[in-house]
């Protein structure tokens, strides 16, 4: 009897043993990451340390999205999951990657829609069909446009002319040239009426009728009945309107705190908008107080609490109570980010702070804003890159670079492209006849005609994911 029991209980613990195994190794392979391998003009996918998943024998494919991955075989489109089943057997003449659960696919000329099983939930009937956004899809056919959810069911039946893009889950339609508004769930709210109909913004839109301009709220309401020649969105509560060649500024009950007196104005930033006036740029606050008279010959918004101004041909910058604190004397400059901008004095490009410090004296041919700490910098055709203190982290020798993106850059020189860390270090020595940047750690690189993908490691290693 003792025998038995043990017996029994040995048997429960095997087989307990096999099911987290097999679960174990089902989580692994569903974590695992795969990269694609081209072996000669196949493809499949690899692990990181090129232990085959995949076996190489595709056309074509991408990369992985909701877990699935485009393959190409034959001319024809299916995908398959990350332990390389073929979840659909290529058999579309298109497909795009998954996008909230569904993927589009195409078969003879028509769209249609797969969920992660290879189920068409919409089989191809459409002539167009764009991604699924907050759970719902626009469609064509025969050139109407239409609405679906993801179910397939036709939320709006393809009917109007076009628009269907919504803004605060409101969305213009356009019927027989005119325009209204529907919501989600395909109601309209405003019958097509307008002669036009633009996004919502802070809860109103600005909509034309009979050449005039007013704005409607959500439930259609006229809060400012269609009277100026232009308007553009509200912004920061405010919205600039054109009445006879001239802008003023209304709050959202329609009441006009600027009365139209402007030759053009730009939206609010940081607070201050500018505005031009006979010719001459200053900056007005919300309550439409001239903070800075127009004198200036032209001016740009504010950034980090600076504003470039141009005076005589030069450029300067100015604080929000107007002070100079780059008085204009440089021939161009660029908006401050992280606390540095680009100037240009007689064609030669360098950095101040704040302060109007010259962090780099202008001595470069053409200097780039930071990115990821570093900022590209060319001279005598060549570039390099210079950290925030001006420091030359890699003086400039390469025939061209690109910006840094996860942490490498690429460069190029004798035709050849590489990359190089913030250091300035060659992680992969220009050799390769084409090479995109990083995205999530792999690059897409072409060598003697041949497209494949490279990985570098933290310790440095680089892995090329293919053979002959």
């Amino acid at each position: 009897m003792r025998n038995k029991i043990q017996n029994l209980t040995n048997m429960k613990k095997q087989t307990f043993f096999i099911a987290v195994s097999g679960l174990l190794v089902a989580v692994s392979l569903h974590a695992q990451e795969l990269i694609p391998y081209r072996k000669g003009d196949k493809w499949g996918f690899c692990t990181p340390d090129k232990k085959m998943v995949v076996q190489p024998k595709y056309d074509d494919v991408w990369s992985f999205s909701e877990g699935l991955v485009r393959v190409k075989l034959n001319g024809k489109w299916g995908f398959i999951d990350k332990t390389g089943k073929e979840i659909v057997t290529p058999k579309y003449d298109d497909a795009k990657n998954f996008h909230e659960g569904l993927a589009r696919v195409k078969l003879n000329g028509k769209w249609g829609f797969i969920d992660k099983t290879g189920k068409e939930i919409v089989p191809p009937k459409y002539d167009i069909a764009e991604y699924f956004h907050e759970g719902l899809a626009k469609v064509e056919l025969n050139g109407k446009y239409g609405l679906i959810d993801k179910t397939g069911k036709e939320i709006v039946p393809p009917k109007y002319d076009e628009g269907l893009y919504f803004s605060e889950d409101l969305a213009q339609v356009k019927l027989n040239d005119k325009w209204g508004l529907i919501d989600k769930t395909g109601k309209e709210i405003v019958p097509p009426k307008y002669d036009d109909a633009w996004n919502f913004s802070e809860g109103l839109a600005p909509v034309k009728l009979n050449d005039k301009v007013g704005f409607i709220d959500k439930t259609g309401k006229e809060i400012v009945t269609p009277k100026y020649d232009d308007a553009k969105n509200f912004y920061e509560g405010l919205a600039w309107v054109e009445l006879n060649g001239k802008v003023g500024l209304i709050d959202k009950t329609g009441k006009e705190i600027v009365t139209p007196k402007y030759d053009y104005a730009e939206n609010f930033q940081e607070g201050l908008a500018w505005v031009l006036l006979n010719g001459e740029v200053g900056f007005i606050d919300k309550t439409g107080k001239e903070i800075v008279t127009p004198k200036y010959d032209d001016a740009k918004d504010f950034h980090e609490g600076l504003a470039k101004v141009k005076l005589n041909d030069k450029w300067g910058f100015i604080d929000k109570t107007g002070k100079e604190i780059v008085p204009p004397m440089y021939d161009d400059a660029l908006y401050f980010s992280k606390g540095l901008a680009r100037v240009k004095l007689n064609d030669k490009y360098g950095i101040i702070d704040k302060t109007g410090k010259e962090i780099v004296p202008p001595k470069y041919d053409d200097a780039n804003v930071f990115i990821e700490g570093l900022a590209y910098v060319k001279l005598n055709d060549k570039y390099g890159f210079i950290d925030k203190t001006g420091k030359e982290i890699l003086p400039p020798k390469y025939d061209e670079v690109r910006d840094f993106q996860e942490g490498l850059a690429r460069v190029k020189l004798n035709d050849k492209y590489g990359f190089i860390d913030k250091t300035g270090k060659e992680i992969v020595p220009p050799k390769y006849d084409d090479a995109n940047v990083f995205i999530e750690g792999l690059a897409r690189v072409k060598l003697n005609g041949k497209e494949f993908y490279i990985k570098v490691f933290p310790d440095g290693k680089v892995v090329e994911y293919y053979e002959e």
